[in-house]
């Protein structure tokens, strides 16, 4: 039996819950992105040393090619955008995503999920989920970490089984 560790490595989703609406427009617009995608045999995605310098390639390409700028609301609600010149944390998680689909991750590994700042902003992160820990590609930081170990407050995040579905997230992970 493996021992526990002091902080949870993988995200334990609690209770069923709405999608953002962003997310909800964004499906409309890119449908081919909320669909499921197989996952690689044996569950969840091993973290090989080639796939570590993938994550890190495509977080710090990403962060550094889309200028930060505040989100324009269209309609009421701001539209989520894969690879735009100007954007925010939106486009930012969604941008990693589609990249490492492009690369072959299966769609249950790249969860989207809504978290709280420290100073109050909601802010959407992108959550890779490995065989040994989930990890968060975040455009605040050019640090990858385990999401036990950012700071902030946990939302909802996307269901890996149903992407179009999220839930709220039992911190206490697992």
């Amino acid at each position: 039996m493996e021992p526990r560790l002091a902080t949870p490595r993988h995200v334990r989703f609690e209770t069923p819950t709405l999608p953002p609406m962003g997310y909800t427009m964004f499906c409309l617009r890119y449908a081919d992105e909320c669909r499921a995608r197989p996952m690689f045999r044996g569950g969840l995605v091993r973290l090989t040393g080639e796939r570590w310098a993938i994550l890190k390639q495509i977080n710090q390409t990403v962060n550094r090619s889309i200028i930060p700028d505040e989100a324009e609301l269209s309609l009421g609600v701001e539209a989520w955008l894969i690879n735009p010149d100007r954007g925010d944390c939106n486009d930012y998680a969604v941008t990693k995503r589609h990249e490492l689909l492009d690369r072959g991750w299966p769609s249950a590994a790249l969860l989207l999920s809504e978290v709280v700042t420290g100073g109050g902003k909601h802010h959407l992160i992108l959550v890779v989920r490995t065989r040994s820990v989930d990890l968060v590609l975040d455009n605040l930081t050019p640090v990858i970490k385990p999401w036990a170990h950012v700071p902030y407050r946990w939302v909802r995040i996307q269901m890996p089984n149903q992407l179009r579905l999220w839930t709220t997230i039992d911190r206490g992970g697992e």
